[in-house]
């Protein structure tokens, strides 16, 4: 996958030699949350998640997902594997409920938990918000590949975001480009990649997201490999979705 070979090749290089852009860090922050929410329209696109477990067959799941950022809302459609047809989440503010349609059930669960057992989490399919859930303890200048970065060391300032510390490089147009998550311990539980972006008028979309975990994975021959997940995002749109999509009624009636 050219983003595996991508994220391979990647190398820092701390840089003081160029400034970066004359804002703050936390302006830069704000910034590269602006520019992955989408305060003013609905976004809907569709999500292909390819989970690659070592020793195993990788396994590939379809999903739409449909935002409604301005409400913090999103709600989440699985189309494949077809075991898993008209499985969805819906969020709403800080509530997030999960539906199995064997079942017809709606269970609550967290924004911190593995989305369908893969490396990425719930939380990563909403608007983001770093700038309000984290405060910036050190920032420097760095090279990540072809990017001149900005590389943001985070901590968490409320207890329900899913990783209490972060550092984050953002490229000089604003969008982040990799991130790294640690324990409240410092421990490093999980790297992330976005190396393109699409880009719908004045609106950016990555196109692709990968997701390596720090600590899961399996040894084969003698060497460690790590779990990685890779998500692509096609079809963008940012037409008007109807307010009966971010409801519980429309997943139980989705696949009818």
């Amino acid at each position: 996958m050219k983003i595996l070979r991508w994220l391979a090749g990647l190398f820092v290089l701390i840089s003081p030699a160029f400034p970066l852009w004359g804002i703050s860090d936390l302006e830069l922050l704000r910034r590269a949350d602006s520019l992955a929410s989408y305060l003013d329209t609905d976004f809907s696109a569709e999500y292909t998640i390819v989970q690659d477990k070592p020793g195993q067959s990788p396994s590939r799941t379809v999903a739409g997902v449909f935002r409604r950022d301005s409400r913090e809302t999103y709600v989440i459609v699985i189309m494949q594997p077809a075991i898993s047809r008209g499985q969805g989440y819906l969020k709403q503010g800080k509530t997030l409920w999960i539906y199995d349609p064997s079942s017809k059930r709606f269970n609550s669960t967290s924004s911190q938990e593995r989305f369908q057992n893969t490396n990425a989490r719930n939380s990563d399919f909403t608007r983001s918000t770093m700038a309000d859930d984290y405060r910036i303890v050190s920032g420097t200048d760095a090279v990540l590949g072809r990017f001149k970065c900005r590389v943001l060391s985070l901590e968490a300032v409320t207890g329900d975001i899913t990783y209490p510390k972060m550092k984050i490089w953002i490229s000089d147009d604003g969008l982040v480009r990799k991130t790294e998550d640690y324990s409240l311990s410092g421990q490093l539980l999980r790297t992330s990649a976005i190396a393109d972006y699409w880009r719908v008028g004045s609106r950016y979309i990555p196109k692709q997201i990968l997701f390596v975990d720090a600590l899961r994975g399996a040894v084969i021959d003698g060497r460690f490999f790590n779990e990685k997940t890779q998500i692509t995002i096609a079809k963008p749109s940012f037409k008007k979705i109807a307010d009966s999509v971010f409801s519980k009624t429309f997943l139980e009636n989705v696949n009818r």
